[in-house]
């Protein structure tokens, strides 16, 4: 088998580079180790806690015991399945900060600021929020984006209760202002999942040039320094799909570093202690792993109106028969549907805390909190300086990576959480809240010193999911860069990565919006074609940044 590219990955970028490059007459072969989303598990919104809990859909990775918090190994679920993670996450949708990819560009990632990337934003959107945009969003892309209802009383009442707090509302935190409290976007539409899987790979299918093939991608085969194709497990059986023009790999930010490591492209040293032959000494190839850590600080309701009334089988088994008959009622949300953006302290340029907001006390692996009904935020800091790695743990493909996210390494990681809890706790107790609060179940009252919420940190923190990194994109010259701007990986020929990996900075946010994004504006590189053209659209920056915290 060969064709003009082959990509290793069907998830957020792979399906929307499978879809651009067929769209532009080119012949693709993408290589998936995962089976088929079909089945409510994935396309039920409200089911999200199951795909990501299920070894059909998951790749089952988990960190290395964190140092920092008490050597507790981590789940870092990752989508085994076409639509990779997209199929299993909670499906909010978010671009991220103006800023964050600024920074990028400045970085090294030339062509990658604001200005370059919203284009691409807004070409891959079909976006259903309603409110005049402005011109921040997209109208006819692939991707559906929507909003829930907000029926829930207690839903409404987080957003009241932030604007009484003293913070801005804000219409679309996907346009011109992010900072701020409002309606919370999601890849939902129709009330079912809308994963990369459906809205660039199924349609790239059915063009005669796009083909899946479903197998373990075990290295990239490189031939007098340039890549030929991929050596895959299929079927029992190691063959080679070839590559006539190039081999991209959009793998993941834990399953893209490892694959060029048993190609020969990472540290040297690194690769020579597994007995690998070293093509390309790059020693940023599983540097620069970044995530977002985030806590659920949980609240007892003293009215029946969370979600809790239908956390039993009857209720779940009535909301899963309704969604269905008639892809409508409860079971058609993820529940996800306010949000805020705050700083935590003046002299922060823009937004630093993301919150999630549900209207019931439960976490991602769908055990409900004792006391029956209630509430959660998720929060947690979005620009951590702490930097782990993903190495190789053999030779063997089969083999998971080792994964070792170094999580709340720095003096500032605990600082910005404990501001996370406190401003947390100042919002639940405003008036918005009054006719619901009941006491807090997590951290709990009587957590309040700094020791004490260490504590609970320590033990409760969980990952948001969002890894990135770990094969940064930066300029050529850069040592510790892996890809270039144009995601060529630096020192071998006719190779490409783009995923979530290449991210110099984890942007501020879910990261479903940016890889599908990447894959976007990598296909127009990989084609050899001109930029969209960039937009000065400016972004809303709190005046008094540098002097006020809100």
């Amino acid at each position: 088998m060969e064709a003009d590219y082959v990509i290793v990955g069907a998830g957020s970028a792979g399906c929307a580079m499978a879809y651009r490059l067929s769209e532009a007459g080119k012949s693709v072969i993408v290589i998936e180790h995962g089976g088929s989303d079909a089945g409510p598990f994935i396309q039920m919104p409200a089911a999200l806690s199951y795909p990501m809990n299920m070894a059909r859909y998951d790749w089952g990775l988990k960190s290395e015991p964190e140092p920092h918090l008490g050597g507790r190994v981590l789940a870092t679920p990752r989508g085994k399945v076409i639509g990779g993670s997209s199929s299993i996450n909670g499906m909010v949708y978010v671009r991220g900060h103006a800023r964050d990819f600024d920074h990028w560009a400045e970085s090294g990632a030339a062509g990658w600021g604001y200005a370059d990337v919203l284009p691409y934003f807004k070409r891959m959107e079909t976006w259903h929020g309603g409110e005049p945009d402005q011109g921040w969003r997209g109208h006819d892309g692939p991707v559906h984006i929507t909003r829930g209802p907000r029926t829930n009383p207690l839903t409404r009442a987080f957003v009241e209760a932030g604007h009484q707090a003293g913070y801005p509302l804000t219409e679309d935190y996907n346009g011109r202002q992010q900072e701020g409290f409002g309606p919370m976007e999601a890849t939902i539409w129709r009330g079912r999942r809308w994963s990369a899987a459906k809205a660039y790979l199924r349609p790239a299918l059915r063009r005669d040039n796009c083909t899946l093939v479903n197998g373990l991608a075990r290295r990239v085969v490189i031939e007098e320094g340039r890549a030929r194709g991929v050596e895959l497990t299929r079927r029992g059986r190691t063959e080679v799909i070839r590559a006539r023009a190039e081999v991209i790999l959009a793998a993941s930010s834990l399953n893209s570093p490892k694959l060029l490591m048993l190609s020969g492209i990472g540290p040297a040293a690194h690769l020579a202690e597994h007995g690998i032959e070293v093509l390309a000494d790059r020693p940023g190839v599983g540097a620069n792993l970044q995530d977002h850590l985030e806590m659920y600080i949980q609240m007892k309701a003293t009215k029946p109106v969370s979600l809790f009334r239908y956390w039993n089988l009857w209720g779940k088994g009535l909301l899963g028969a309704q969604w269905l008959l008639t892809s409508k009622g409860l079971a058609a949300s993820n529940q996800f549907e306010s949000a805020g953006f705050i700083r935590s302290r003046a002299g922060v340029e823009y937004p630093d805390i993301q919150y999630h907001f549900m209207p019931l006390a439960v976490r991602y692996d769908g055990q409900a909190a004792a006391g029956g009904h209630g509430f959660q935020a998720h929060v947690g800091p979005m620009r951590s300086a702490s930097r782990g790695s993903v190495t190789l743990r053999s030779s063997d493909p089969a083999d998971a990576p080792v994964i070792r996210f170094n999580y709340m390494s720095t003096e500032q990681d605990w600082e910005d959480f404990r501001a996370c809890i406190r401003l947390t706790r100042e919002i639940f107790a405003q008036d918005a809240f009054a006719p619901f609060r009941g006491e807090e179940i997590l951290p709990g009252a009587a957590a309040q010193s700094d020791e004490a919420l260490d504590a609970q940190i320590r033990e409760h923190v969980e990952s948001a999911y969002h890894p990135c990194g770990t094969c940064r994109m930066g300029a050529r010259d850069d040592a510790h860069a892996v890809v270039d701007p144009e995601c060529r990986v630096i020192g071998v020929e006719g190779l490409r990565l783009a995923d979530s990996s290449i991210f110099p900075r984890i942007t501020n946010g879910n990261l479903n919006g940016p890889s599908m994004m990447t894959g976007e504006k990598a296909a127009d590189h990989i084609l050899g074609r001109a930029p969209l053209a960039a937009e000065n659209a400016e972004p809303w920056i709190h005046p008094d940044w540098r002097e006020a915290q809100r």
